[in-house]
């Protein structure tokens, strides 16, 4: 399986998400550039962490224009798994793959620590490889995690089990204890935790290398039955 670590400037994380998928996961990875368009050749798409063009205006609102993105939407409308994490949720949100939206952490200070999580959905591409109800340990990272929806969105969220990762101590104010969230389609993951930085016991965690495990089984498993 080949990923495409996109990059655009400001991102900080893009080397920790292209070091996961690589070193620990085994899998093929590349970076590419915001003004790359196609993204064809990939099988599936991450969006790190970080500062895309200073979070000017809004976190994520002028990376959404970068030319990199029409191949992000092409992905997605394809069935191929998105995973924005941090800034790349952010990212998501403010192009429209996913709902809601980022305000700042309700302590209004950038939060930096081990978190727990809940797996509340196993039954995705993204969290196949973890327990119903698991709880995780993964790294948070942020001044704007602070994930808000309307009362509909959410309703919508809980009854399409769209929910896949809840915080077990809300560390930012989020909507429901939401950490992370898919699209309709459950091909697109938003989520402020960072799983790339949890993949080795040297990094206090290695909770996170279940989800990149569980996207490269998805994509196995649909390349077999399609073969």
């Amino acid at each position: 399986m080949r990923f495409a670590v996109i990059v655009f400037p400001g991102s900080n994380c893009d080397i920790d998400m292209f070091h996961a998928v690589k070193d620990e996961l085994g899998a093929e990875a590349e970076y590419v550039w915001h003004d790359e368009e196609s993204l064809d050749r990939f099988d599936g798409i991450l969006l790190p962490g970080g500062f895309s063009y200073g979070d000017y205006l809004r976190t994520g609102a002028i990376a959404q224009f970068s030319h990199v993105m029409d191949g992000v939407k092409k992905a997605a409308e394809a069935g191929k798994p998105v995973l924005g994490v941090c800034n790349g949720f952010q990212i998501l949100q403010e192009a429209g793959l996913l709902p809601g939206a980022m305000r700042r952490n309700e302590s209004l200070k950038f939060i930096c620590k081990q978190e727990a999580l809940k797996v509340v959905n196993n039954e995705t591409m993204f969290s196949s490889s973890y327990g119903k109800d698991e709880e995780i340990i993964i790294p948070i990272a942020h001044g704007a995690g602070n994930y808000y929806c309307d009362e509909e969105t959410l309703k919508q969220l809980e009854e399409e089990n769209r929910i896949i990762f809840r915080y077990k101590n809300n560390p930012n104010g989020s909507v429901s204890d939401i950490a992370g969230i898919m699209n309709a389609k459950g091909n697109v993951l938003g989520m402020m935790p960072h799983p790339e930085r949890a993949v080795s016991e040297l990094l206090g965690s290695a909770d996170g290398l279940k989800l990149f495990q569980s996207i490269v089984k998805s994509w196995r498993e649909n390349h077999v039955l399609s073969s």
